[in-house]
């Protein structure tokens, strides 16, 4: 009885994730091709890999795009405040030229390099953003010298995977063997 209890707990927090559907949404903007769940979707444990994020006395949580802050037992996806910083962008983001100026999207949220070049902070979007031109972000090299650089990405739609690491760039900056393109896509 007792591992059933603990089996059923386990299928229900993995499959928080793995439903796509109304709790999920496709963000297609600068061609962006790429899945997040919906603001107000609640999960009861956050993605192995997230980030802590101090902002205004309180704490967000972000992992790949997505934002999370605490509600009782779970976590609620938010759209974070303009303002946070964080320390890395998401695997797979677009960048964003308004009037010349670079910006960095994904998950409807605009980044741009942060204060003193530490990180990236969230910002209003750009005046003309709805006009703004769009270029897939650059593929991450292999760490290994003198081997080939990592895939290119075919679009925006792909991240990179390493899979001596078990994770995703840029929460791992360097793989030795090379990264792996998968589909921009939910989780099964």
């Amino acid at each position: 009885m007792r591992k059933t209890i603990l089996l059923s707990l386990l299928l229900a927090s993995g499959a928080a994730f793995a439903q796509p559907g109304p709790r999920w949404g496709f963000d297609d903007r600068y061609h962006h091709h790429h899945y997040y769940p919906a603001v107000g979707y609640a999960v009861p444990a956050l993605p192995a890999g997230y980030l802590a994020v101090a902002y205004g006395g309180a704490h967000l949580y972000f992992h790949a795009g997505v934002w999370y802050r605490p509600a009782g037992a779970t976590f609620v996806v938010v759209q974070p405040p303009v303002g946070v910083v964080v320390p890395v962008l998401p695997p797979s983001y677009t960048v964003v030229y308004a009037a010349g100026v670079p910006y960095y999207y994904a998950n409807n949220t605009y980044y741009s390099t942060g204060p003193g070049g530490a990180g990236y902070a969230v910002v209003a979007p750009p005046p003309g953003a709805e006009l703004a031109t769009a270029q897939p972000a650059p593929p991450p090299v292999s760490s290994t010298p003198g081997q080939a650089s990592g895939s290119a990405p075919a679009s925006a739609a792909m991240w990179h995977y390493c899979e001596s690491a078990k994770a995703y760039y840029p929460y791992v900056t360097e793989c030795k063997e090379g990264w792996r393109q998968v589909p921009a896509t939910p989780p099964h």
